[in-house]
């Protein structure tokens, strides 16, 4: 077994090409809908893979007529000894095509900065990176790498590979970047993201507004009640993100949609919470106006169950052995560890280095983190075994 010191010397020895890597795919545009862009991470990906000696596959989204194009997901399969681990990182960021142009890679002080530096390019390559130092120092884990081109909106495409691929593991380990402050993520609140679609009747708002049954007052009315849910639980939040509707001011809105983020930290507080906005929905907020509710995409919650504990505190005990204090948190956002611990892997997630202001023009990466949390991660792989 290699010590995390040896571990820290590999990855060290890595860190110029690490950081080459870094800049290169942080200047490729590769939102979720930019499958192009994806896809050229994905080949990044999967020559870093093949080279590690993995047996690669990549799995082309297949759109049906009403969806847009995605990039392929890639799955590397190292064979090896120890427990059977998988590791997750994802491709695709939220931002726009031409970003990269506009802001492209720099580094600032000890800051790398750019559009998915820390979302996740940076903890992509500590998965690849650690991988290639254990190598280094001898060690050949048993691991399953995956790839996921959709995870920003909320691996639609990715999701049933991931369950499948769940049930052949013994334990997860997700490459999210850790927290700004250094903390790792042993439980993250599951997420629901909901559209309410009201119907109602058009009418001329100023002859015979008596004629209308507005769907942006039911809507209005709705989202007030919706909001109320807030509180009743303290592990639960609900938001009213996104509302359209209406065609012109002097028509009463026949149609209108809100879009609803629903969150919780707990599987019966999710589904009591549900159960709550299924009910309001269905309650009529204006006469004669309908509304529909649909669930577009989830992610259940991650709950801290005490093999994930044991995680947890086997990678701070490694991160004593580094020489730095280390935390495991809870988190109110979601990831791919949602979809593998709801599977019944022991999971843990915020295993990249460490970064923050993601989704913003202020990304960054702590370079100085790069070594020493890509020691922890390659550990980690090689001795989860002992929390296992």
């Amino acid at each position: 077994m290699p010590s995390p010191e040896s571990l820290r010397e590999a990855v060290s020895a890595r860190l110029p090409r690490f950081l080459a890597e870094l800049e290169s795919l942080v200047n490729i545009d590769c939102g979720s809908y930019t499958p192009a862009g994806v896809n050229r991470v994905a080949d990044a990906v999967t020559a870093s893979l093949k080279e590690l000696g993995a047996t690669v596959e990549r799995h082309a989204h297949q759109p049906a007529a009403t969806e847009s194009p995605l990039g392929d997901l890639v799955v590397g399969r190292l064979a090896g000894e120890g427990p059977r681990l998988l590791l997750i990182g994802h491709m695709d960021t939220v931002f726009e095509e031409g970003t990269a142009a506009q802001r492209p890679y720099r580094v600032d002080g000890e800051l790398a900065m750019g559009p998915g530096t820390s979302d996740m390019k940076g903890g992509l390559l500590a998965g690849l990176h650690a991988l290639a130092a254990l190598q280094a120092t001898g060690q050949r884990p048993n691991v399953t790498f995956v790839a996921n081109p959709d995870e920003e909106i909320g691996s639609i495409f990715s999701t049933p590979h991931i369950r499948r691929l769940a049930s052949d593991h013994d334990a997860a380990l997700v490459l999210e970047c850790a927290r700004a402050n250094g903390d790792i993520v042993s439980a993250r609140k599951g997420i629901a993201d909901l559209e309410i679609a009201f119907h109602g009747r058009a009418a001329h708002a100023g002859v015979e507004p008596e004629k209308g049954r507005s769907a942006i007052l039911a809507a209005a009315r709705k989202v007030a009640t919706l909001h109320e849910l807030n509180g009743r639980w303290p592990v639960v939040t609900v938001n009213a993100g996104v509302i359209a509707g209406g065609t012109r001011p002097n028509v009463v809105a026949e149609r209108c949609s809100v879009q609803l983020d629903l969150r919780a930290a707990t599987t019966a507080e999710f589904d009591q919470a549900y159960g709550e906005v299924e009910r309001l929905v269905a309650q009529p907020a204006v006469e004669d106006v309908t509304a529909q509710l649909r669930r577009m995409a989830h992610h259940p919650p991650m709950e801290r169950t005490p093999a994930t504990a044991r995680l947890a505190e086997l990678a701070i005990a490694i991160a004593g052995e580094l020489g730095f204090d280390l935390h495991d948190t809870a988190t109110g956002g979601a990831s791919d560890a949602n979809t593998t611990s709801h599977a019944g892997l022991p999971t843990l997630d915020g295993l990249g280095p460490i970064g923050g202001d993601d989704h913003s023009v202020d990304e960054w990466l702590d370079v100085a983190s790069v070594v020493p949390r890509t020691a922890l991660l390659a550990a980690l792989i090689a001795r989860a075994g002992e929390a296992l």
